[in-house]
């Protein structure tokens, strides 16, 4: 737990978490039914934040041996996140995306801009609080990097499974369990690219998947 406290630790992680609060500025001024002040839901993400962040400098790279950022990137792993992102939003924009848009219309943006605040959010926070983070804490209490893989994909369909089944809006059984399995096979694939590029690469690989909807965002204008 040392490595936690330490202080470049502690500044990567303040600079990292205020990154990623600002990033997920546009996404939270666009909900419009908030139960708190944007300023709140800002700090509470930037000190979350600090934390999260803090896992994965103290853990990633002792654990892995691995770096967190790798600024130049392999061309056979970009590559492969590149084919690999566009299999996958192909798929979704194809077979699965449809049928949730009609049951979930707003998690799917109607504009640009929407777009734009719901992508940088994704990138920002939702790997680090499914992938990055988790993995780093699992790293350091397990110590075995097919079981911390095996625990942050398992860690993602719970919270997947938690979201639609507490949804007022009832989805298929089929449709909901072959977006499971997906997500589990996008899990395993995320903490892949994540590992073999850093967070740089699983950036890349997220902006990819979420690229998909600019189709339909540049169909709606």
């Amino acid at each position: 737990m040392r490595n936690l406290a330490q202080p470049r630790v502690l500044k990567l992680a303040s600079i990292a978490s205020l990154v990623t609060a600002l990033a997920c500025y546009p996404r939270l001024s666009l909900w419009l039914n908030r139960a708190a002040p944007i300023w709140y839901l800002e700090a509470v993400i930037f000190f979350c934040g600090i934390v999260l962040w803090g896992f994965v400098f103290a853990w990633h790279t002792l654990y892995t041996q691995r770096p967190v950022f790798t600024l130049k990137l392999e061309y056979a792993p970009f590559i492969t996140v590149t084919l690999a992102g566009i299999a996958v939003a192909t798929a979704f924009h194809l077979f699965l995306d449809p049928a949730l848009r009609l049951k979930m219309p707003a998690d799917y943006p109607a504009n640009l801009s929407q777009w734009l605040a719901m992508a940088l959010f994704s990138v920002a926070f939702n790997q680090l609080f499914l992938v990055f983070a988790p993995f780093a804490w699992l790293m350091r209490l397990f110590q075995n990097r097919r079981v911390a893989t095996v625990l942050t994909v398992l860690l993602g369909a719970i919270l997947l499974t938690i979201k639609y089944r507490s949804s007022t809006t009832q989805i298929p059984s089929l449709l909901f369990a072959t977006l499971l399995a997906v997500r589990i096979g996008m899990g395993f694939l995320s903490v892949s690219f994540y590992l073999r590029g850093g967070v740089l690469l699983s950036w890349w690989w997220t902006l990819l998947v979420e690229a998909r909807h600019l189709l339909d965002v540049a169909g709606n204008s």
